[in-house]
Formats: C-alpha cells, structure tokens, sequence
C-alpha cells in the first residue's frame, strides 16, 4: 500500500556511506528529505545532489536531514559522494526495501526498450514522522528549491 501524505512512514533501517546505518525512527524531532535518484554518477542525478548539496546550510536551518536513495552498490554511493563533495549520506538500497517501501520502482522505456527503474522522486517527513509532502516524476531543474521552500513552510506551520 503507498504511503500517503498525512500518515505515517513506516520505519525502515538502510546502510549508507560514512559506514553508517539509517533508520528513520531515530531521526524522529528533526524533517527528513528522502530524494531517490536512478544511478549513481550520471548527468541528472549529479545535478540534483549537487543542488541540495549546495542547499544543505539552509536544510540543516530548517532542522532538515537529506538523505539520497538509488540501488547503487554500497562503493559506488561512497566513490559519488567524495567526487561530488555530498555534505550528506547516501543509502544503498540493492535489495530495493526501501524503493519498494516508498514505491518508486517503475517500468521505464529507453532507447526502445522497457525495463524496471526508479522514478526520479523526493519524499518530505516532518519531525513526527509523517509524510508531509512527495513529488514524484521530478524534473531536476529548481527542485532541490521548491523542496526547501516546502521544509521551510512546514517549520513556519508547526
């Protein structure tokens, strides 16, 4: 069942780079952003962490953790954190728990032909842990902005 806006995430535990595990229940009393991203290391997805990494001060403000989602190996989430100079982690979600938890896996065509990919998506949780917001289908372009101004707008609500 898709987690919808108002309710309750579900609690998930997930290994990330810095050698860390998340999990989002001991993130509780701070907003969470969850943005999944298709691959590790390509044009779009380095555009997108590269805005939110350059957005991070006004995030960590907000009281705003960021947290980055593709089914890329445990190396190569850390070789695209360091080249990036990502100032937040990155999970490496092979077994796809996490995708499937916020149902982002999507039958995708390129090149002519369909195959099962993530759909480029960003999820917003409060400080209680509900969904406060979601953007699915994203365009990189001003994203990472709007996201912030939502976390912002948030904060000013509660």
């Amino acid at each position: 069942m898709p987690i919808e806006v108002g309710q309750p995430v579900a609690d998930f535990s997930a290994t990330a780079t810095g050698d860390i595990t998340v999990t989002l229940s001991a993130l509780r009393g701070k907003n969470v952003v969850v943005y999944f991203y298709p691959k590790a290391s390509t044009p779009g997805c380095t555009t997108e962490g590269g805005d939110f990494r350059d957005r991070k001060p006004a995030f960590d403000a907000a009281n705003t953790v960021i947290l980055g989602v593709s089914r890329d190996s445990l190396r190569a989430q850390e070789n695209f954190k360091a080249k990036q100079d990502f100032n937040f982690e990155l999970i490496s979600d092979q077994d796809e728990s996490v995708c499937t938890l916020f149902d982002v896996i999507k039958l995708k065509k390129m090149y002519g032909k369909e195959h099962l990919g993530i759909e480029r998506s960003t999820f917003l949780i409060d400080k209680d842990g509900k969904l406060a917001n979601e953007w699915r289908g994203v365009k990189v372009a001003g994203h990472a902005d709007e996201v912030l101004a939502a976390t912002e707008a948030l904060n000013a609500a509660s």
